[in-house]
């Protein structure tokens, strides 16, 4: 394994309440390489003032764990044997859960990097003896939700469906969340109505960590859903809000690749069902706070959500799903995101309505015949997007062909035609229909009511 410092060093954390925003600063060090400070600022209710500044043991473990997850973005940059932690303790079931999340959340940055080892292995997590106080605290009773917003069409559908919520639902307030407001988060908080409310969170990456990188240090891709996870806690108690909805969907459960040990890789890690479990647990065991967090599309597949975005006309001309056009809030129109999103918008809208989202027909453009065979799984591994399965985007593609009947195929489609996989699927396609229109996933944590609210709203 690749290493490039012995020691990373989990020094301190500080937190205070000021004009109405919770500003932390953790202080991270590799020594004899660089000492980082990131910091986060995020706003609270003045209504909670008074009881977020008597919990003041209870919010020093949240913003202990947030700098928990916050470490791995500055550690991967020297892979060091020993993380040592200075400032709080950690049981030993706490240390093999942060391991297990560290371990499988940078699965595609070791696959990328040629990183082959263990979850035993790859890191070793060392406490100092420290003086901690009991966390005793009391608060009031919290209610209504706090939406995660990305900008795409997931959190789109999320935040609608809970806003057209009526009172036979009891889900309370709708309050959305958005960390480092960017042009298609904004727009979709205006859009729906919301922005007055938002919570928007401000998250800054100490500089010095690029500059690492610029100087060939190690880079690539760290949980940031886990980032999400544990910062919606804080900004959740802080504006009492009782359920976190993120908009995470069955098809993220799907693995990217495997790795040379024979180890699944997902892209999408910290997006699965297995993390949001497994954080349900930690938060209720270890942060031992009444919120309750859950993925509300997680019953369904990429294909239903794309079916029910394509009703949502208010929302295609600003959301945005491209990594690669994310600062400029523009789709880049070429990569495995902008094709996926396309491909799977297809069976619902027409041309002319994907052209205006896209600037351009992306299934005539030859240069993406790559990244579409790895979408369809015909060639190397599925790209390290977060894309849906394998087979409902065969599905996609089936039905698309079977809408254009007897027309002139663009590019993509013309190649994809004539493959023994389009074939297979035109076949079956009446049953695959049926199998993603009725789709459920059993696998999910979302309360009944939020149930009947996402079922109604389907149909």
């Amino acid at each position: 394994m690749k290493r490039l410092a012995n020691e990373f060093i989990y020094k301190a954390y500080d937190y205070k309440l000021e004009k109405g925003y919770l500003n932390i600063k953790y202080t991270f060090e590799i020594p004899g390489v660089a000492v980082f400070e990131p910091s986060w600022k995020i706003p609270y209710s003045k209504e909670r003032e008074q009881e977020i500044a008597a919990s003041h043991d209870f919010m020093g473990e949240l913003v202990f764990n947030l700098g928990l997850v916050e470490l791995i973005s500055y550690w991967k940059c020297v892979c060091a044997q020993t993380v040592k932690i200075q400032c709080n303790t950690l049981t030993i079931k706490q240390i093999l859960w942060w391991k297990k999340l560290y371990f499988y959340g940078l699965g595609e940055f070791f696959y990328n990097n040629g990183i082959v080892t263990t979850v035993e292995d790859f890191m070793h997590i060392e406490l100092d003896e420290v003086e901690i106080t009991a966390v005793k605290f009391a608060f009031s009773e919290l209610e209504g939700n706090l939406v995660p917003i990305g900008g795409g069409k997931d959190s789109i559908v999320t935040l609608n469906m809970l806003l057209s919520a009526g009172e036979e639902f009891s889900i309370g307030t709708v309050q959305s969340y958005v960390i480092n407001s960017r042009g298609a988060t904004l727009d979709t908080v205006k859009v729906a109505g919301v922005e007055q409310t938002t919570v928007f969170a401000t998250r800054y990456l100490d500089k010095k960590l690029l500059e690492l990188n610029e100087r060939g240090f190690l880079n690539g891709h760290t949980p940031f859903s886990a980032v999400v996870a544990f910062s919606a806690v804080i900004a959740a108690f802080m504006n009492g809000r009782k359920c976190i909805v993120l908009s995470n969907e069955s098809s993220a459960n799907e693995p990217t690749a495997v790795d040379a040990n024979g180890i699944s890789i997902n892209h999408q890690y910290s997006k699965s069902f297995e993390f949001e479990a497994e954080f349900r647990y930690y938060m209720k065991k270890h942060l031992t706070i009444s919120n309750d967090y859950f993925s509300f599309l997680r019953p369904f597949s990429e294909y239903q959500i794309a079916k029910i975005f394509s009703k949502h006309k208010n929302y295609h001309a600003i959301f945005r799903s491209c990594n690669v056009g994310s600062k400029r809030n523009i789709w880049c129109a070429n990569c495995p995101k902008c094709l996926f999103v396309y491909i799977i918008l297809a069976p619902f809208l027409e041309v002319d309505e994907l052209v205006r989202i896209f600037s351009e027909n992306l299934f005539d453009k030859q240069e993406l015949l790559d990244n579409f065979n790895r979408l369809i799984g015909v060639e190397g591994t599925k790209p390290f997007e977060c894309v849906g399965s394998v087979d409902e985007i065969n599905t996609a593609l089936a039905q698309v062909l079977a809408q254009h009947g007897n027309d002139v195929l663009p590019y993509l489609l013309e190649q994809y035609s004539t493959t023994e996989r389009c074939h297979q699927y035109q076949a079956n396609l009446d049953e695959k229909l049926d199998y993603y229109n009725e789709f459920y996933d059993e696998d999910n944590e979302v309360p009944q009511n939020y149930k009947q609210l996402l079922l109604k709203c389907a149909r």
